[in-house]
């Protein structure tokens, strides 16, 4: 069963509805992550090996990986 709730019209037609908060925030960190991946569309990208590198360096990750 849904926990959604609906917003009629007087006449009944459908205006909107009203999620349960955790949907709400859950879509609410969705559309954050949209507008970071759009942000950065357009940055160069960091090779797999670098980023492991660096975590190794940091200690982040085990040097013996």
């Amino acid at each position: 069963m849904s926990d959604k709730r609906y917003v009629d019209d007087e006449k009944g037609e459908r205006k909107g509805v009203i999620p349960p908060i955790e949907e709400h925030e859950k879509l609410n960190e969705d559309l954050h992550d949209l507008a970071v991946i759009a942000e950065r569309k357009d940055e160069q990208t960091v090779p797999l090996d670098e980023i492991i590198e660096n975590l190794k360096k940091q200690g982040i990750l085990p040097s013996s990986l």
